[in-house]
């Protein structure tokens, strides 16, 4: 009996450490879909890679392009290593992209060609990626150019923002009730994508409070 203790417990260990243990691709990028989906090959299989945590304007939209050719650029016929995260109803494998030492998730959000995917990106470094987009829309790199960026995740649904009327008549109501980030201190009005969050539980019942408490006033809807 003790033996077959001692022969079941190293099985049921190796068992566990397989459950918990990452699963990793590693190859050459041979194909850019857009700035945030890439294609690897390892050992003659392509992997389609959506990048964890990102969301890059579609081909489609204004700086879908530039966004697309910034990530060709930084990846594109490069050796990668790609952490599994999981995977998309696509069946795209949704990872964290290294080349070198370089994340290349992060470098997207850093040179202005992504939006940090709030809905999605649960993990630690989803607070510094933040951290980096919030620099880029102050420093207007990259999409952040564009005076109205519209979020990916709307424009797939087709919503549009507000005309300059539409913002002046909403900012100059009393009773528009804002929420701010906890993590980003950037407070957003009604109908932002942003407005319910995870991290948007500060209320303020006036844009002069939420500055006040320190919270900057979101570069999308522009409260």
């Amino acid at each position: 009996m003790i033996k077959r203790i001692f022969i079941v417990i190293p099985i049921i260990l190796a068992l566990a450490a397989a459950a918990f243990s990452e699963t990793i691709i590693t190859g050459k990028v041979v194909g850019i879909s857009d700035g945030d989906t890439i294609t690897v090959l390892q050992d003659h299989t392509q992997y389609k890679i959506r990048l964890y945590g990102i969301d890059s304007p579609e081909s489609h939209q204004d700086f879908g392009t530039k966004a697309k050719q910034f990530t060709s650029d930084l990846v594109f016929g490069k050796e990668v290593k790609v952490i599994k995260e999981d995977t998309d109803r696509y069946g795209r494998t949704v990872g964290i992209v290294y080349v070198g030492n370089t994340c290349v998730n992060q470098e997207i959000i850093r040179n202005g060609f992504a939006w940090v995917y709030e809905k999605y990106c649960h993990k630690p470094m989803c607070q510094e990626w933040q951290k980096l987009e919030d620099q880029a829309r102050t420093s207007k790199a990259g999409l952040w150019s564009h005076p109205n960026p519209v979020q990916p995740w709307d424009f797939r649904r087709g919503i549009k923002k507000l005309s300059a009327a539409e913002e002046t008549s909403t900012n100059a109501d009393a009773a528009v009730v804002y929420h701010g980030n906890t993590g980003s201190k950037i407070f957003h009005r009604p109908g932002c994508a942003n407005y319910t969050c995870k991290r948007c539980t500060v209320i303020f019942n006036s844009r002069e409070e939420a500055i006040a408490a320190g919270y900057k006033p979101c570069g999308i809807c522009k409260p």
